[in-house]
Protein backbone atom coordinates (compact mmCIF):
# COMPACT_ATOMS: atom_id res chain seq x y z
CA UNK A 1 0.00 0.00 0.00
CA UNK A 2 1.10 3.49 -0.98
CA UNK A 3 1.30 6.16 1.35
CA UNK A 4 -1.44 8.78 1.49
CA UNK A 5 -0.63 12.63 0.43
CA UNK A 6 0.99 14.52 3.19
CA UNK A 7 0.10 18.11 3.45
CA UNK A 8 0.25 20.25 0.62
CA UNK A 9 3.08 22.54 -0.11
CA UNK A 10 1.90 25.87 -1.60
CA UNK A 11 4.14 28.49 -3.78
CA UNK A 12 4.78 31.43 -1.90
CA UNK A 13 2.18 33.88 -2.39
CA UNK A 14 2.69 36.97 -5.15
CA UNK A 15 0.74 38.05 -7.93
CA UNK A 16 1.62 35.21 -10.53
CA UNK A 17 1.03 32.88 -8.54
CA UNK A 18 -2.36 34.05 -7.64
CA UNK A 19 -3.07 34.45 -11.16
CA UNK A 20 -2.10 31.27 -11.89
CA UNK A 21 -4.17 29.58 -8.74
CA UNK A 22 -7.48 31.96 -10.39
CA UNK A 23 -6.52 30.75 -13.95
CA UNK A 24 -6.61 26.58 -12.93
CA UNK A 25 -9.72 27.47 -10.91
CA UNK A 26 -11.46 28.99 -14.04
CA UNK A 27 -10.34 26.26 -16.21
CA UNK A 28 -11.58 23.48 -14.71
CA UNK A 29 -15.14 24.48 -14.12
CA UNK A 30 -17.70 22.36 -16.40
CA UNK A 31 -19.38 26.00 -17.25
CA UNK A 32 -16.67 28.17 -17.77
CA UNK A 33 -15.54 25.18 -20.87
CA UNK A 34 -18.71 25.36 -22.37
CA UNK A 35 -19.16 28.97 -22.08
CA UNK A 36 -15.55 29.40 -24.03
CA UNK A 37 -16.15 26.14 -26.49
CA UNK A 38 -19.64 28.96 -27.96
CA UNK A 39 -18.37 32.17 -27.20
CA UNK A 40 -16.83 33.41 -30.57
CA UNK A 41 -13.79 34.87 -29.56
CA UNK A 42 -12.45 32.41 -27.39
CA UNK A 43 -13.95 29.15 -29.34
CA UNK A 44 -11.04 28.35 -31.57
CA UNK A 45 -8.71 28.62 -28.28
CA UNK A 46 -11.02 26.09 -26.75
CA UNK A 47 -11.72 23.58 -29.79
CA UNK A 48 -7.34 23.43 -30.29
CA UNK A 49 -6.95 22.30 -26.51
CA UNK A 50 -9.91 19.76 -26.65
CA UNK A 51 -7.97 18.56 -30.32
CA UNK A 52 -4.66 18.53 -28.50
CA UNK A 53 -6.57 16.73 -25.53
CA UNK A 54 -7.56 14.15 -27.92
CA UNK A 55 -4.21 14.09 -29.71
CA UNK A 56 -2.81 12.51 -26.25
CA UNK A 57 -5.53 10.04 -25.18
CA UNK A 58 -5.54 8.79 -29.00
CA UNK A 59 -1.77 9.46 -29.38
CA UNK A 60 -0.77 5.45 -29.14
CA UNK A 61 -3.32 4.92 -31.82
CA UNK A 62 -1.85 7.60 -34.27
CA UNK A 63 1.95 5.40 -33.45
CA UNK A 64 0.39 2.36 -34.68
CA UNK A 65 -1.09 3.61 -37.38
CA UNK A 66 2.45 4.81 -38.33
CA UNK A 67 3.67 0.89 -37.45
CA UNK A 68 0.84 -0.47 -39.30
CA UNK A 69 2.29 1.66 -42.45
CA UNK A 70 6.15 0.89 -41.98
CA UNK A 71 5.89 -2.73 -41.67
CA UNK A 72 3.77 -3.16 -44.42
CA UNK A 73 6.05 -0.84 -46.67
CA UNK A 74 2.86 1.32 -47.66
CA UNK A 75 5.11 4.48 -48.41
CA UNK A 76 6.95 2.89 -50.89
CA UNK A 77 4.09 1.13 -52.69
CA UNK A 78 2.47 4.99 -52.71
CA UNK A 79 5.67 6.64 -53.89
CA UNK A 80 4.72 4.79 -57.01
CA UNK A 81 1.48 7.14 -57.61
CA UNK A 82 -1.76 6.90 -56.67
CA UNK A 83 -3.58 3.54 -56.91
CA UNK A 84 -7.01 2.51 -56.26
CA UNK A 85 -7.50 0.50 -52.71
CA UNK A 86 -7.95 -3.06 -54.99
CA UNK A 87 -4.96 -2.72 -55.74
CA UNK A 88 -2.99 -1.17 -52.91
CA UNK A 89 -4.60 -3.74 -51.15
CA UNK A 90 -3.34 -6.76 -53.01
CA UNK A 91 0.15 -5.16 -52.72
CA UNK A 92 0.57 -4.63 -49.29
CA UNK A 93 -1.45 -7.66 -48.36
CA UNK A 94 -4.57 -6.96 -46.81
CA UNK A 95 -7.97 -7.93 -46.96
CA UNK A 96 -9.63 -4.42 -48.91
CA UNK A 97 -11.61 -3.58 -45.80
CA UNK A 98 -8.53 -3.84 -43.72
CA UNK A 99 -6.84 -1.53 -46.37
CA UNK A 100 -9.62 0.83 -46.76
CA UNK A 101 -9.18 1.29 -42.79
CA UNK A 102 -5.72 1.67 -42.70
CA UNK A 103 -5.54 4.22 -45.31
CA UNK A 104 -8.20 6.40 -43.81
CA UNK A 105 -7.06 6.17 -40.96
CA UNK A 106 -3.38 7.37 -42.26
CA UNK A 107 -4.94 9.74 -44.69
CA UNK A 108 -6.59 11.42 -41.33
CA UNK A 109 -2.53 11.21 -39.90
CA UNK A 110 -1.50 13.49 -43.00
CA UNK A 111 0.77 9.74 -43.69
CA UNK A 112 -1.72 9.35 -46.76
CA UNK A 113 -3.94 11.63 -49.45
CA UNK A 114 -7.28 10.75 -50.68
CA UNK A 115 -7.60 11.26 -54.58
CA UNK A 116 -10.94 10.09 -55.57
CA UNK A 117 -13.45 8.36 -53.98
CA UNK A 118 -11.54 5.39 -53.71
CA UNK A 119 -7.78 6.31 -54.54
CA UNK A 120 -5.54 7.26 -52.30
CA UNK A 121 -1.76 8.60 -52.62
CA UNK A 122 1.23 9.77 -50.67
CA UNK A 123 0.11 12.70 -47.70
CA UNK A 124 2.92 15.23 -46.87
CA UNK A 125 3.95 13.26 -43.75
CA UNK A 126 4.01 9.67 -45.50
CA UNK A 127 6.36 11.40 -48.32
CA UNK A 128 9.02 12.59 -45.67
CA UNK A 129 8.88 8.14 -44.52
CA UNK A 130 10.25 7.32 -48.34
CA UNK A 131 13.57 5.92 -47.85
CA UNK A 132 13.47 7.37 -44.54
CA UNK A 133 15.29 4.65 -43.02
CA UNK A 134 15.98 6.49 -39.70
CA UNK A 135 12.71 6.86 -38.58
CA UNK A 136 11.36 3.52 -39.65
CA UNK A 137 13.88 1.80 -37.51
CA UNK A 138 12.72 3.99 -34.65
CA UNK A 139 9.05 3.37 -35.09
CA UNK A 140 9.63 -0.27 -35.37
CA UNK A 141 12.05 -0.44 -31.91
CA UNK A 142 9.28 1.13 -30.13
CA UNK A 143 7.78 -1.84 -29.17
CA UNK A 144 9.92 -2.63 -27.02
CA UNK A 145 9.14 0.75 -25.08
CA UNK A 146 5.51 0.51 -25.06
CA UNK A 147 5.84 -2.57 -23.44
CA UNK A 148 7.71 -1.34 -20.81
CA UNK A 149 5.05 1.68 -20.94
CA UNK A 150 2.28 -0.72 -20.00
CA UNK A 151 2.13 0.32 -16.71
CA UNK A 152 3.95 4.04 -16.58
CA UNK A 153 2.89 4.14 -12.30
CA UNK A 154 4.38 0.94 -11.86
CA UNK A 155 7.43 2.23 -13.86
CA UNK A 156 7.76 5.76 -12.24
CA UNK A 157 8.07 3.23 -8.75
CA UNK A 158 10.57 0.96 -10.21
CA UNK A 159 8.62 -1.82 -9.62
CA UNK A 160 9.04 -3.21 -13.54
CA UNK A 161 11.32 -5.94 -12.99
CA UNK A 162 12.82 -6.80 -16.19
CA UNK A 163 11.88 -3.63 -18.32
CA UNK A 164 12.27 -4.78 -21.98
CA UNK A 165 14.03 -1.63 -23.50
CA UNK A 166 16.88 -2.07 -20.50
CA UNK A 167 17.39 -5.36 -21.78
CA UNK A 168 17.45 -3.61 -25.70
CA UNK A 169 20.96 -1.70 -24.46
CA UNK A 170 22.68 -4.61 -22.15
CA UNK A 171 25.38 -1.88 -21.64
CA UNK A 172 22.75 0.03 -19.33
CA UNK A 173 22.94 -2.62 -16.58
CA UNK A 174 26.12 -4.51 -17.49
CA UNK A 175 28.07 -4.68 -14.61
CA UNK A 176 31.46 -4.75 -17.18
CA UNK A 177 30.00 -3.48 -20.63
CA UNK A 178 33.31 -3.66 -22.54
CA UNK A 179 32.91 -7.57 -22.34
CA UNK A 180 29.52 -7.45 -24.07
CA UNK A 181 29.66 -10.37 -27.01
CA UNK A 182 29.33 -9.36 -30.65
CA UNK A 183 25.23 -10.73 -30.29
CA UNK A 184 24.53 -8.74 -27.17
CA UNK A 185 25.39 -5.34 -29.19
CA UNK A 186 24.44 -6.37 -32.76
CA UNK A 187 20.28 -5.07 -32.88
CA UNK A 188 21.34 -1.90 -30.73
CA UNK A 189 24.36 -1.16 -32.65
CA UNK A 190 21.89 -1.56 -36.08
CA UNK A 191 19.79 0.69 -34.55
CA UNK A 192 21.59 3.72 -33.86
CA UNK A 193 23.51 2.87 -37.05
CA UNK A 194 20.01 3.38 -38.91
CA UNK A 195 18.88 6.25 -37.00
CA UNK A 196 22.19 7.94 -37.32
CA UNK A 197 21.40 9.78 -41.00
CA UNK A 198 18.66 11.69 -38.62
CA UNK A 199 21.38 13.78 -36.97
CA UNK A 200 24.38 13.25 -38.89
CA UNK A 201 23.94 16.45 -41.36
CA UNK A 202 22.57 18.38 -39.04
CA UNK A 203 25.72 18.55 -36.93
CA UNK A 204 28.15 18.31 -40.06
CA UNK A 205 26.19 21.08 -41.28
CA UNK A 206 26.54 22.86 -37.88
CA UNK A 207 30.52 22.68 -37.16
CA UNK A 208 32.72 22.88 -40.37
CA UNK A 209 35.27 19.82 -38.90
CA UNK A 210 37.22 20.22 -42.05
CA UNK A 211 39.07 22.61 -40.56
CA UNK A 212 40.73 19.84 -38.10
CA UNK A 213 43.40 17.40 -38.80
CA UNK A 214 42.14 14.46 -36.67
CA UNK A 215 38.43 13.33 -35.31
CA UNK A 216 37.93 10.94 -32.56
CA UNK A 217 34.03 10.24 -31.88
CA UNK A 218 33.66 9.03 -28.74
CA UNK A 219 30.96 6.40 -28.30
CA UNK A 220 30.25 5.94 -32.05
CA UNK A 221 28.50 3.20 -32.54
CA UNK A 222 29.54 1.53 -36.07
CA UNK A 223 31.07 4.28 -37.32
CA UNK A 224 28.28 5.96 -39.78
CA UNK A 225 28.67 9.44 -38.14
CA UNK A 226 32.39 9.43 -39.12
CA UNK A 227 31.84 8.07 -42.91
CA UNK A 228 29.28 11.44 -43.56
CA UNK A 229 32.33 13.45 -41.79
CA UNK A 230 34.89 11.58 -44.13
CA UNK A 231 32.86 12.42 -47.45
CA UNK A 232 32.46 16.18 -46.23
CA UNK A 233 36.24 16.34 -45.01
CA UNK A 234 38.42 14.24 -47.59
CA UNK A 235 41.53 15.03 -45.46
CA UNK A 236 40.37 14.49 -42.11
CA UNK A 237 41.86 11.57 -40.11
CA UNK A 238 39.04 9.87 -37.75
CA UNK A 239 39.17 7.64 -34.90
CA UNK A 240 36.33 5.58 -32.91
CA UNK A 241 36.41 4.73 -29.65
CA UNK A 242 32.79 2.11 -28.29
CA UNK A 243 33.20 -1.40 -26.92
CA UNK A 244 35.14 -3.59 -27.76
CA UNK A 245 32.20 -5.67 -29.62
CA UNK A 246 31.17 -2.44 -31.07
CA UNK A 247 34.40 -1.08 -32.75
CA UNK A 248 34.47 -4.12 -34.59
CA UNK A 249 31.62 -3.70 -36.24
CA UNK A 250 33.08 0.17 -37.14
CA UNK A 251 36.29 -1.19 -38.38
CA UNK A 252 34.33 -3.50 -40.87
CA UNK A 253 32.01 -0.59 -41.92
CA UNK A 254 35.52 1.61 -42.48
CA UNK A 255 37.01 -1.29 -44.67
CA UNK A 256 34.03 -1.81 -46.82
CA UNK A 257 33.90 2.14 -47.15
CA UNK A 258 37.39 1.84 -48.12
CA UNK A 259 38.21 4.52 -45.22
CA UNK A 260 40.98 1.70 -43.83
CA UNK A 261 44.12 3.91 -44.42
CA UNK A 262 42.91 7.30 -42.20
CA UNK A 263 40.04 5.68 -39.91
CA UNK A 264 40.77 3.60 -36.74
CA UNK A 265 38.23 1.77 -34.34
CA UNK A 266 39.42 1.85 -30.91
CA UNK A 267 37.33 -0.76 -28.12
CA UNK A 268 37.35 -0.12 -24.51
CA UNK A 269 35.09 1.71 -21.96
CA UNK A 270 34.84 5.02 -22.11
CA UNK A 271 34.56 5.48 -18.07
CA UNK A 272 37.59 3.43 -17.22
CA UNK A 273 39.75 3.23 -19.98
CA UNK A 274 42.01 6.43 -21.69
CA UNK A 275 40.71 7.41 -24.49
CA UNK A 276 43.06 7.48 -27.87
CA UNK A 277 45.44 10.82 -28.30
CA UNK A 278 46.04 12.73 -31.34
CA UNK A 279 42.81 14.15 -32.10
CA UNK A 280 42.17 18.07 -32.49
CA UNK A 281 38.54 17.51 -32.22
CA UNK A 282 36.07 15.27 -30.81
CA UNK A 283 32.48 14.52 -31.15
CA UNK A 284 29.96 12.86 -28.59
CA UNK A 285 26.67 12.40 -30.67
CA UNK A 286 23.79 11.02 -28.75
CA UNK A 287 26.22 9.27 -25.81
CA UNK A 288 25.54 11.81 -22.71
CA UNK A 289 21.84 11.46 -22.18
CA UNK A 290 22.05 7.89 -21.50
CA UNK A 291 23.99 8.06 -18.68
CA UNK A 292 23.60 9.95 -14.98
CA UNK A 293 25.62 12.91 -13.87
CA UNK A 294 28.56 11.46 -12.45
CA UNK A 295 29.26 9.22 -15.18
CA UNK A 296 28.82 11.80 -17.69
CA UNK A 297 31.58 13.98 -15.46
CA UNK A 298 33.47 11.06 -16.06
CA UNK A 299 33.36 11.28 -19.42
CA UNK A 300 34.22 14.62 -20.21
CA UNK A 301 36.84 14.95 -18.34
CA UNK A 302 38.20 11.67 -20.38
CA UNK A 303 37.49 13.65 -23.30
CA UNK A 304 38.79 16.54 -21.81
CA UNK A 305 42.59 14.34 -21.13
CA UNK A 306 42.13 13.01 -24.61
CA UNK A 307 42.15 16.16 -26.50
CA UNK A 308 45.08 19.00 -26.59
CA UNK A 309 45.28 22.59 -25.30
CA UNK A 310 42.87 24.20 -27.98
CA UNK A 311 41.21 21.08 -29.08
CA UNK A 312 37.48 21.05 -29.39
CA UNK A 313 34.35 19.40 -28.22
CA UNK A 314 30.97 18.87 -30.30
CA UNK A 315 28.52 16.71 -27.81
CA UNK A 316 24.86 16.78 -29.66
CA UNK A 317 22.33 15.32 -28.60
CA UNK A 318 17.82 16.27 -28.25
CA UNK A 319 18.19 18.58 -25.51
CA UNK A 320 15.22 19.39 -22.93
CA UNK A 321 13.99 22.55 -22.73
CA UNK A 322 14.33 23.30 -26.56
CA UNK A 323 12.00 26.20 -27.75
CA UNK A 324 8.97 24.18 -29.80
CA UNK A 325 9.95 20.85 -28.91
CA UNK A 326 9.96 20.78 -25.10
CA UNK A 327 7.76 17.87 -24.97
CA UNK A 328 10.36 15.93 -27.48
CA UNK A 329 13.07 16.28 -24.02
CA UNK A 330 10.92 16.06 -21.03
CA UNK A 331 8.31 13.62 -22.30
CA UNK A 332 9.38 11.32 -24.44
CA UNK A 333 12.82 11.04 -23.66
CA UNK A 334 12.31 11.64 -20.10
CA UNK A 335 10.47 8.08 -20.05
CA UNK A 336 12.34 6.60 -22.78
CA UNK A 337 15.55 6.88 -20.97
CA UNK A 338 13.36 5.72 -17.25
CA UNK A 339 12.65 2.48 -19.42
CA UNK A 340 15.92 2.36 -20.37
CA UNK A 341 17.30 2.18 -16.94
CA UNK A 342 19.37 5.47 -16.53
CA UNK A 343 20.19 8.94 -17.93
CA UNK A 344 18.12 11.74 -18.57
CA UNK A 345 17.12 14.37 -20.72
CA UNK A 346 19.48 17.65 -19.69
CA UNK A 347 19.04 21.56 -20.90
CA UNK A 348 21.13 23.20 -22.91
CA UNK A 349 22.24 25.18 -19.83
CA UNK A 350 22.46 21.63 -17.63
CA UNK A 351 25.21 20.26 -19.94
CA UNK A 352 27.30 23.36 -19.99
CA UNK A 353 27.60 23.82 -16.53
CA UNK A 354 29.00 19.94 -16.92
CA UNK A 355 30.96 20.69 -19.98
CA UNK A 356 32.57 23.80 -17.05
CA UNK A 357 32.91 21.26 -14.63
CA UNK A 358 34.70 18.92 -16.97
CA UNK A 359 37.61 21.58 -17.63
CA UNK A 360 36.43 22.99 -20.86
CA UNK A 361 35.76 26.75 -21.81
CA UNK A 362 33.98 28.52 -24.36
CA UNK A 363 31.01 27.10 -24.24
CA UNK A 364 28.67 28.03 -26.80
CA UNK A 365 25.49 26.62 -28.81
CA UNK A 366 25.58 26.10 -32.44
CA UNK A 367 22.76 26.59 -34.26
CA UNK A 368 21.10 23.10 -36.24
CA UNK A 369 18.22 23.46 -38.68
CA UNK A 370 15.95 20.69 -37.05
CA UNK A 371 16.90 21.62 -33.10
CA UNK A 372 13.84 18.72 -32.16
CA UNK A 373 16.35 16.44 -33.90
CA UNK A 374 19.43 17.81 -32.10
CA UNK A 375 20.73 20.65 -30.57
CA UNK A 376 24.71 21.01 -30.49
CA UNK A 377 27.44 22.55 -27.97
CA UNK A 378 30.81 23.33 -29.07
CA UNK A 379 33.41 23.52 -25.78
CA UNK A 380 36.90 24.04 -25.89
CA UNK A 381 40.22 23.22 -24.07
CA UNK A 382 42.17 25.91 -22.67
CA UNK A 383 45.10 27.23 -23.87
CA UNK A 384 46.24 27.85 -27.36
CA UNK A 385 46.96 25.08 -29.68
CA UNK A 386 49.67 26.51 -31.54
CA UNK A 387 52.15 26.46 -28.79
Amino acid sequence: MHAMPGPIDRPPPGWRSRWSHWRDRLLTRPDFRRWASGFAPTRPVARRHARALFDLVAGFVYSQVLLACVRLRLFDVLAEGAQELGSLARRIGLPEAGAARLLDAAAALGLAERRGPSCYGLGPLGAAMVGNEAIAAMVEHHAALYDDLRDPVALLRGELREPALAGYWPYAGADAPRALEADRVAAYSALMSASQPLVADEILDAYPFERHRCLLDVGGGEGRFLVAAARRAPALRLQLFDLPAVAERAHARFAAEGLAPRAEAHGGDFFTDALPSGADVATLVRVVHDHDDAAVLRLLQGVRRALAPGGRLVLAEPMAGTPGAEAMGDAYFGFYLLAMGRGRPRSASELTALLEAAGFGAVQSLRTRLPLQTGALLASVPGDKRR
